[in-house]
């Protein structure tokens, strides 16, 4: 996404008086530091918690044993764990969560192959979830995965009203 929509994107945040927050582990810390580019960042973004390690998930999100175990690290169900614990922790009015396979192996499968993605946003008490299939190298997936979920963000902000200027819970 070009500094110019993502200016865009941080005014929006801005405008409807939002706060964002990222878990990240595919993306590596990719998420924030797009957006810090911009005017106003400060005011927008709470923070970002990198989890890259399952027993990082578990430890600063709260991701239990038993999901890792049972639909491994790369998978919606710990997504929906991370994003709960982001919440939990920061508090944002909007959560991101993102884990997969940027590159080949971990719990790669024919059905979860390589460029396989999880994500998860969090916003007045309501999931979201996607599941998404990028291809190319490691970065580029990495690279496709920031961009798809500041598209998300604002097709998030498009179903509020130009007049509504703060979210209710």
């Amino acid at each position: 996404m070009k500094s110019a929509e993502i200016s865009a994107l941080v005014k929006r945040f801005i405008q409807y008086k939002l706060t964002l927050a990222f878990a990240e582990s595919c993306t590596a810390g990719l998420l924030p530091s797009g957006l810090v580019e911009a005017q106003g960042a400060s005011s927008v973004l709470l923070g970002s918690i990198v989890t890259y390690h399952p027993e990082a998930k578990r430890k600063l999100l709260g991701v239990s044993k038993q999901t890792l175990d049972v639909y491994t690290a790369e998978s919606q169900q710990v997504t929906n764990e991370m994003v709960m614990g982001l919440h939990k922790k920061i508090g944002a009015d909007v959560c991101v969560a993102v884990t997969g396979l940027c590159a080949a192996g971990g719990s790669e499968t024919d059905e979860k192959p390589a460029g396989t993605l999880f994500f998860t946003f969090l916003y007045q008490n309501r999931a979201e979830e996607h599941r998404e299939v990028f291809q190319g190298d490691c970065q580029s997936v990495r690279q496709q995965a920031v961009d798809f979920v500041y598209r998300k963000l604002n097709e998030l902000l498009d179903r509020f009203p130009p007049d509504q200027e703060k979210l209710t819970d």
